[in-house]
């Protein structure tokens, strides 16, 4: 285990993942396995703080939450936060997606909640947009992606989490939890936002 403030010398760059969802973990280290970083989870950090993501937009909560481990780790902090952001709902539920159902809601009963919502709705266009934010000891950047698509009316798919078994890409005949990894990274909001993330870095390896 890591403690706050320690520090280890690797020869890859230290980066910690601000996320304690496991989902958004696999993805994000499945994106970022080719670049010469030693990646860390706020896990590895077990007295980290919590942090209340009460910011009126996505990309206030990313930055909030990669600062806070920042400060607390000594080491470059990347974090996320995502919005289904549905077209009926006026863009609702947005920031407030993880908590659409409640302050403890799960992920099965926000996308019960969701259709509960839309029942009866004939526009069920949406997009899933995600901010990542990185701090380091150079400064402060941030990273945006989107996903066009729409919700349906029944889940569809074992895998993925949060909304995915509702969610359906353009373009596309099946839902992100009917995707495999693979082919979710490559079109995603999260994948979007990532690889401008791996951009960046890799130009700083590369100059």
């Amino acid at each position: 285990m890591f403690t706050a403030k320690t520090r280890y010398m690797h020869t890859r760059y230290p980066l910690v993942l601000a996320t304690r969802n496991t989902g958004k973990v696999r993805e994000m280290e499945g994106l970022l396995t080719h670049l010469p970083l030693h990646i860390h989870t706020v896990r590895d950090f077990p007295d980290a703080p919590t942090v209340e993501e009460d910011a009126r937009t996505l990309r206030g909560n990313a930055l909030k939450k990669a600062e806070a481990l920042f400060i607390h780790t000594g080491f470059a902090s990347l974090a996320d936060d995502t919005g289904l952001e549905v077209d009926a709902l006026d863009g609702r539920p947005g920031v407030h997606s993880a908590r659409f159902a409640g302050l403890a809601a799960t992920d099965a009963e926000n996308r019960s909640h969701l259709l509960a919502q839309l029942d009866g709705q004939a526009n069920r266009s949406a997009r899933f947009r995600t901010v990542v934010a990185l701090v380091e000891h150079d400064g402060t950047h941030c990273f945006e992606g989107v996903c066009e698509g729409h919700i349906l009316d029944t889940e569809r798919g074992q895998d993925g989490f949060g909304y995915d078994a509702l969610f359906q890409p353009a373009g596309y005949d099946r839902t992100f939890a009917e995707l495999s990894r693979a082919e979710k990274n490559a079109i995603s909001h999260r994948g979007q936002a990532v690889r401008a993330f791996v951009d960046f870095i890799s130009r700083r390896y590369t100059r």
